[in-house]
C-alpha cells in the first residue's frame, strides 16, 4: 500500500509538472514562436538531455531492430501530438485546450482493452458520452473555439495512443531508452516533414532569447524528467489510471492561466458548466472504480 502511494504521489507530481507546460506554450507562443518550431526544439533539447542522463548512468541503448522502428513509429505520434497541443492554444487559448484535452479518458477507456486484450467497461463508455456532450455544449457556447477544441481532441486521441503503447513497450525496455527513441523518432519524424514542407527558412531558426529559455525550461525540467518517470510508472500503474490523473492538469493550467491572462482565458458560464460536467465524470469514474476494487 506504502509504495502504491508513493507512486500515485509521484504521478501527481509529475501532472503537476504538467499543468505548467501549456502555461509555458502560450509564453512561448508570446515570443513568436510557432507551434511547429517549438515542437522542433523541445524535441530536439529533450533528446539532448536523455542522452546525457543515459551517459552518465552508462544505460545501454541497444536494441532490436523491431523495437527500434516501434519506438520511432511512437515518436512520430509524440511529435504530431505536441503539435496538435500547442496549435491548439495558439488558435484558442489554454482553458479550452485543456478541456478539450480531458477527452483522453474517454478515447483510453476504448483503447487499452483492444490492446490490453480485456473487456471495454460499459460504465466508461457512458462516462466518455457524457464528456462528449459537455464538449459540444462548450461548442455550442464558444463556437469562435471550435478548431482549438478539435485540435485540443486530437491531442487527446494522439496522448491516448501512445500512453498505451508505452504501458506495454516499458514491461521489457527501460524508460529512459523508450524516451530516447521515441522523442529522437519524433524529432526525425518532425525534421523531414519540414524539410519536404518547405518550412526551414532563416526565420525558423530566429528564436528570440527568451523564446529560448522558455523552450529549454519546457524541455529540460517539464519534459525529460516527467516523460521517464511517467513511463517507467507505467509497470505499476495501468495506462487509464494515468490519463485519468492527468485529467488534473485540466485544473492546474486553467487556475494558473486565469491568474496570469485573466482577461484572455475569461469564459462564457457554459463553458465553466461544461468543463465542472467533464471533471465530475472523471473524477466519479475514478471513485466508481475504487468502489468496484473494494467490493
Amino acid at each position: 500500500m506504502i509504495s502504491k502511494n508513493k507512486n500515485l504521489l509521484l504521478l501527481h507530481f509529475i501532472v503537476f509538472i504538467w499543468g505548467w507546460s501549456p502555461i509555458l506554450g502560450k509564453l512561448i507562443n508570446l515570443e513568436g514562436i510557432i507551434a511547429f518550431q517549438l515542437v522542433w526544439i523541445r524535441m530536439l533539447l529533450t533528446v539532448i538531455t536523455v542522452g546525457i542522463y543515459l551517459l552518465m548512468i552508462r544505460q545501454s541503448i541497444a536494441l532490436v531492430k523491431k523495437d527500434i522502428l516501434q519506438l520511432v513509429g511512437i515518436g512520430a505520434i509524440i511529435a504530431f501530438h505536441w503539435f496538435c497541443f500547442y496549435h491548439a492554444i495558439n488558435v484558442s487559448n489554454v482553458s479550452v485546450t485543456l478541456v478539450a484535452f480531458a477527452t483522453g479518458t474517454l478515447f483510453t477507456s476504448i483503447i487499452e482493452p483492444i490492446f490490453y486484450k480485456r473487456k471495454i467497461i460499459r460504465y466508461e463508455l457512458g462516462f466518455g458520452m457524457i464528456i462528449i456532450g459537455a464538449i459540444a455544449m462548450i461548442f455550442k457556447v464558444e463556437t469562435h473555439y471550435a478548431l482549438g477544441i478539435i485540435f485540443g481532441m486530437l491531442a487527446a486521441l494522439t496522448s491516448s495512443f501512445f500512453t498505451v503503447f508505452n504501458g506495454l513497450l516499458v514491461r521489457r525496455i527501460p524508460s529512459s531508452v523508450i524516451a530516447f527513441y521515441e522523442l529522437g523518432g519524433g524529432f526525425l519524424a518532425l525534421t523531414i516533414y519540414l524539410l519536404f514542407a518547405g518550412e526551414y527558412s532563416a526565420s525558423f531558426f530566429d528564436v528570440k532569447p527568451m523564446g529560448l529559455l522558455w523552450v529549454s525550461i519546457l524541455s529540460v525540467l517539464g519534459t525529460a524528467f516527467p516523460f521517464i518517470a511517467s513511463v517507467n510508472l507505467m509497470k505499476k500503474i495501468s495506462p487509464y489510471t494515468v490519463t485519468l490523473t492527468v485529467n488534473l492538469e485540466t485544473i492546474y493550467g486553467i487556475i494558473i492561466a486565469f491568474i496570469l491572462w485573466k482577461k484572455d482565458e475569461a469564459m462564457t458560464p457554459g463553458f465553466y458548466v461544461g468543463t465542472m460536467i467533464i471533471l465530475a465524470v472523471i473524477f466519479g469514474n475514478a471513485l466508481l472504480k475504487n468502489y468496484i476494487k473494494k467490493d
